[in-house]
């Protein structure tokens, strides 16, 4: 008799659930919802303007889907939910919520209902970057040793720099939360039940360590004396590994989602994470590009190294026995949306109407026209700050070479461009530190649908890449990991092994295009360095002029 696992995956703009047959790999049914309230970045819940740089998201949201995607695909598989081994779920991350003991929103009681601060502090929300400043100079002048796990620098998207934000703006929210959790941990709570946080969310987002556990007390207490005891009073210390049970669906969990009561759930997976036993990555050496609205680059490794610059590193964060490190770029598809939506004209939009194309496809065939350098422009992937190697997201992109004669399709491919040195930047960091990478691999939306980006990739990095051998890498990773507990396979490793799915085709490097761009490369960090250290005081001016004019 077949048995199954299923993987829940939270991304920015939707939620899906993927039932995989845990013997052979196939995916037997997939869902997806989008959220109903999408990403509250300009306008709040009831219609009122938000301050710059907010990303909040509704939590109501989580559950529509949640209730959804499980249901649909135990409907439509015809499954036996006494089939079905074990749950896995993945989530964006840094997402965090305020919930009362019981693990309620606090954006759910009346009183709080109007105030932005109590909904979900999307991954993407970065108005805490002066708390994050805080948060690493204060780490930095007291030597702190945890701060070496993050690079040298918390990022605002980071769990301290919202939590202080939060305290900073509404004391009173602040006093009347119980726990702040990631959406994630709050998820497998709706679940399970019982509150329990993964040593994934919280080793890589919230300065957690299994040698010393959080920042200690004369931290917190010179951050802010008001955080002294946040440990254990609002933050949690009941942290499990990946290998653990996070707990077992209740009884009222079962009637909503589809589930049988008594299924095992497991820990959650930052959801670019849950992709790694997707192609079967549980050693050193193979370095994963998640690649969609932003990007991740994440690998293991067998000892502690530190790395500056990286987004952190977490002992047994993916894999027990191994060290998992990621690193980032902020902004992926992100600035190619933002381009199509601001910067492509409507005669273009009309052409890919006339050839029954999308847009993107459009832009693609146009792009793919031009060689490495041939736009004559060079850009930096700053549109959503920098998550790697500055750690700061208030850096903002650059678009040098612009001229009146320049096309649409030209500063598309720059874009493309600027995100494959970010890369490549990125390569090298983990490389020069002394963590090798033998294999490339890439999963995502952005891999699936666009061959000339990932061609400018391999040319860029000069390394031949392999796909995920699924649409859904981060779900199907999930389904992975709930394959792996004690009705599965028992261990992450075989289940991996056992079910991973990588595609044959690969895109190989071709040598004359990784020439050229070995030289645009060599521009793009004296450019980067350029605007991020050798002349902060112009981004600081550019940000102060934002702040006082939103016109400008």
């Amino acid at each position: 008799m077949s048995k199954y696992s299923v993987g829940i995956d939270f991304g920015t703009l939707s939620g899906r659930a993927v039932l995989v047959d845990i013997a052979t790999g196939q995916e037997i049914a997939t869902s997806v919802k989008e959220y109903p309230h999408g990403v509250m970045a300009d306008t709040f819940v009831n219609g009122e303007a938000l301050p710059a740089d907010f990303a909040l998201q509704h939590p109501k949201d989580y559950l529509d889907v949640l209730y959804y995607v499980t249901r649909d695909c135990v409907k439509r598989s015809a499954v036996n939910p006494a089939d079905i081994v074990g749950v896995g779920v993945d989530f964006t991350a840094c997402t965090i919520l305020p919930v009362t003991k019981e693990g309620t929103p606090m954006c759910f009681l009346e009183e709080y209902r109007d105030n932005p601060h109590a909904y979900v502090k999307l991954w993407k929300h970065h108005a805490a970057q002066k708390e994050a400043d805080r948060v690493n100079d204060l780490a930095r002048e007291m030597g702190a040793d945890w701060l070496k796990h993050y690079g040298g620098a918390i990022s605002s998207e980071w769990m301290f720099p919202k939590v202080l934000e939060i305290l900073g703006t509404d004391e009173e929210l602040y006093q009347r939360t119980d726990r702040f959790i990631e959406a994630g941990d709050w998820i497998v709570w709706q679940l399970t039940g019982q509150e329990s946080h993964s040593i994934c969310t919280t080793g890589f987002k919230a300065a957690w360590n299994r040698e010393t556990g959080y920042p200690d007390k004369e931290y917190l207490g010179r951050l802010d004396k008001r955080l002294e005891n946040i440990v254990g009073e609002k933050l949690s210390t009941d942290i499990k590994k990946m290998s653990e049970i996070a707990g077992y669906i209740t009884e009222e969990a079962a009637a909503l989602t589809g589930l049988m009561a008594g299924t095992p759930v497991m820990p959650a997976f930052v959801d670019a994470h849950a992709a790694l036993p997707t192609l079967g990555i549980t050693s050193p050496g193979k370095l994963l590009l998640i690649m969609g609205t932003s990007t991740c680059h994440i690998l293991l490794g067998e000892k502690e190294i530190y790395v500056p610059g990286i987004s952190g590193y977490v002992k047994d964060g993916i894999v027990d026995g191994f060290y998992a490190y990621e690193a980032g770029q902020a902004c992926v598809g992100d600035s190619f949306d933002w381009f199509v939506k601001k910067g492509v004209p409507q005669s273009y939009f009309e052409e890919a109407k006339e050839q029954r194309v999308s847009i993107y496809q459009l832009l693609d065939s146009k792009a793919e026209k031009l060689g490495p350098g041939a736009n004559g422009l060079l850009a930096l992937d700053w549109w959503n700050g920098n998550r790697t190697p500055y750690g700061n997201s208030s850096l903002t992109g650059a678009i040098v070479g612009l001229s009146i004669s320049t096309r649409p399709e030209e500063i598309y491919r720059a874009l493309i461009e600027a995100t494959a040195y970010g890369t490549r930047n990125i390569i090298e960091i983990y490389e020069e530190n002394g963590i090798p990478i033998d294999t490339l691999y890439a999963a995502g939306g952005i891999p699936e649908k666009n061959s000339m980006l990932m061609q400018i990739y391999a040319d860029v990095t000069g390394r031949e890449i392999f796909l995920a051998g699924t649409g859904q890498a981060c779900a199907y990773g999930s389904a992975v990991l709930g394959a792996s507990g004690e009705r599965g396979y028992g261990n992450l490793a075989k289940a991996a092994e056992s079910m991973k799915k990588v595609k044959e085709k690969s895109y190989q490097p071709i040598s004359e295009n990784t020439r050229l761009y070995d030289k645009l490369y060599g521009e793009y960090k004296k450019l980067a360095v350029y605007f991020a250290e050798g002349d902060s005081t112009l981004q600081k001016t550019l940000r102060t002029l934002k702040g006082q004019n939103k016109n400008i």
